[in-house]
């Protein structure tokens, strides 16, 4: 018999817990090391259903209020879990998504159309308003502060209430 009990099995489960959180953070952090800080990049076009859209204006449109910028693909698989988050809250906050190396305008009004998405949508054929946001992959995100300053990205999936935290902790 062994003179050193176990620790309770909650210490243990919390360790790990704490491990696997740590880790997730730590590799989120490495993959988003190039992302874009301080004033959100700007970018105007053309919007999927015709109307144009600059970031200046979109932010003057809302003010003292944080925005959603969202970053998706047609083909991507994981942006199709996600969509649902971005349509809940673009009924309470800005959202503005853009639509990356899924075609042109109107190849993406076709898919919104097809899909029921009602957000302002600006194709970017070629990713360059994702890459001047310097992120790696879809989905992305960015959440625009009040100041216009990004506060927050993210890529890969993001759970609709850690968006809404971020969009909430991003106007305070």
């Amino acid at each position: 018999m062994s003179n050193n009990p176990k620790p309770p099995r909650w210490r243990r489960w919390g360790l790990e817990i704490a491990i696997f959180v740590g880790a997730l953070l730590a590799f989120q952090a490495w993959q988003l090391r190039d992302s874009a800080r301080g004033p959100a990049p700007a970018f105007h076009g053309q919007l999927a259903d015709g109307g144009n859209f600059d970031l200046a204006a979109w932010r003057a449109a809302h003010p003292g209020r944080a925005g959603l910028i969202y970053f998706w693909a047609e083909w991507c698989p994981i942006c199709k879990t996600t969509a649902g988050s971005v349509t809940n809250i673009a009924a309470d906050h800005p959202v503005v998504t853009i639509a990356t190396q899924s075609g042109d305008s109107a190849a993406v009004a076709r898919l919104l159309a097809e899909k029921g998405y009602r957000w302002p949508t600006l194709a970017d054929p070629r990713g360059a308003i994702m890459q001047q946001y310097g992120l790696p992959g879809t989905p992305g995100f960015a959440i625009v502060a009040p100041d216009g300053n990004i506060r927050f990205t993210a890529v890969g999936y993001t759970s609709e209430i850690g968006l809404r935290l971020r969009l909430w902790w991003a106007s305070r």
